[in-house]
């Protein structure tokens, strides 16, 4: 293949390129459009992407202090430049060179000596996709800038309420989180967080704590079945105690499942024991650390009769640690942890220098890395010690 100087007419198309034959050569010229077009860059896809590339199914997300990622409808993808040492070039199909425009002095003997294909320009290398995971952290920060509280409520001018405040409506998330459309559904479920008069929020704790007690209370008083909640009946009433009906229902979905239940008739709610027990075990342990016995005690008051205050539905939620003969225990929630990788093990580590692997896996199960496993991150971000066979492997910083 032969590459000649510009062209007054070397306007051929890629075309040309495309059908060459074995054993046989064309030439080539540079196009009188020539030039480092940055505008114009090479994408290398799996064709599994390609339809969503095609079909505009696809966006670029991130902040101008951000590197950019491209988000399908489902995940998350890194772009990386990679460059080649072989020269590359880009010659466009024949109607675009037609549409760049020919050399309006050009000659039969031009027309005669017409070059076949027209480089516009020469590619220092591509961009490829790298799947990822989302960048859901910065998700939790935005939202946590403004809890809806029972304050809110009471307000009547929602409009005033929520000018210059810091909340977020879809479109605001979407441009601001570094995710998928599906994958930013699961962050805001993962958060528990609802949709108000068109913003996402999340509701402060102490709003939740206030819900939950009146729910509780009014069971008590009502003669509800925790394992059969009417969710008619619990609507009205706690709407009569001020509550909104929209709160209500979302605390019902975070804290209980629905249950088929015929004979009660409408929508019947079961209270779960783990979400339950969580929150009343970080309204305790809020800021403080305690005595075990002591925090036992405080609560199996709190948690409703017949759930199931076992010590293990706290995995991920809390650490002990040994003072003298006494174990002490405080909040360390897998929430409050970044979901980058070396950032996770940074801090995990920073709070406990070893970690036995029963220990450790609550705070990790969570972390999702496009290719590597539990056990890849941890080869990749600890080292692994062992007394003796019988014995539970340690981990430490690597």
């Amino acid at each position: 293949m032969e590459v000649e100087n510009a062209q007054p007419y070397g306007e051929g198309g890629a075309e040309a390129i495309l059908n060459v034959q074995p054993n046989t050569s064309i030439s080539i010229a540079y196009h009188h459009h020539f030039g480092p077009h940055a505008d114009l860059m090479l994408l290398e896809l799996d064709e599994k992407l390609l339809p969503d590339i095609l079909n505009q199914r696809v966006t670029l997300r991130g902040q101008p202090d951000e590197d950019a990622v491209l988000c399908s409808q489902s995940k998350t993808y890194a772009i990386k430049f990679v460059g080649t040492s072989n020269s590359l070039f880009l010659i466009p199909p024949s109607d675009l060179s037609i549409a760049l425009g020919a050399s309006p002095n050009s000659s039969k003997k031009d027309h005669d000596n017409l070059t076949v294909a027209s480089v516009i320009k020469v590619v220092p290398g591509s961009m490829e996709l790298v799947e990822v995971a989302p960048r859901l952290d910065k998700l939790k920060v935005l939202l946590s800038e403004n809890p809806y509280s029972f304050d809110e409520v009471s307000q009547m001018n929602t409009e005033s309420t929520h000018k210059n405040r810091g909340l977020y409506a879809w479109n605001d998330l979407i441009e601001k989180v570094q995710a998928s459309d599906e994958e930013l559904c699961t962050g805001l479920r993962a958060l528990s967080a609802v949709e108000i008069d068109g913003y996402w929020r999340l509701l402060d704790e102490n709003f939740v704590d206030e819900i939950l007690n009146m729910l509780l209370h009014n069971a008590v008083l009502n003669d509800w079945l925790l394992n059969a909640l009417n969710e008619d009946e619990v609507l009205r009433v706690l709407e009569a105690d001020g509550f909104p009906l929209k709160i209500v229902r979302h605390c019902l979905e975070v804290y209980g499942r629905k249950v088929d239940d015929e004979t009660r008739g409408g929508c019947t709610w079961r209270l779960e024991d783990r979400p339950l027990c969580v929150h009343f075990a970080r309204v305790i342990l809020r800021g403080e650390k305690m005595k075990l016995e002591r925090f036992m005690e405080e609560w199996r008051k709190k948690v409703p009769e017949g759930m199931n205050a076992s010590f293990d539905v706290l995995e991920g939620e809390v650490l002990t640690e040994k003072i003298g003969i006494e174990t002490w225990i405080y909040a360390f929630s897998v929430s409050s942890l970044s979901s980058v990788p070396a950032e996770r093990f940074s801090r995990l580590f920073q709070e406990k220098p070893k970690w036995d692997g029963k220990e450790l896996q609550p705070f990790i199960r969570d972390l999702k890395v496009p290719g590597l496993s539990s056990e890849g991150l941890l080869l990749k971000y600890t080292r692994r010690t062992q007394p003796s066979a019988n014995a539970e492997p340690i981990f430490s910083a690597r």
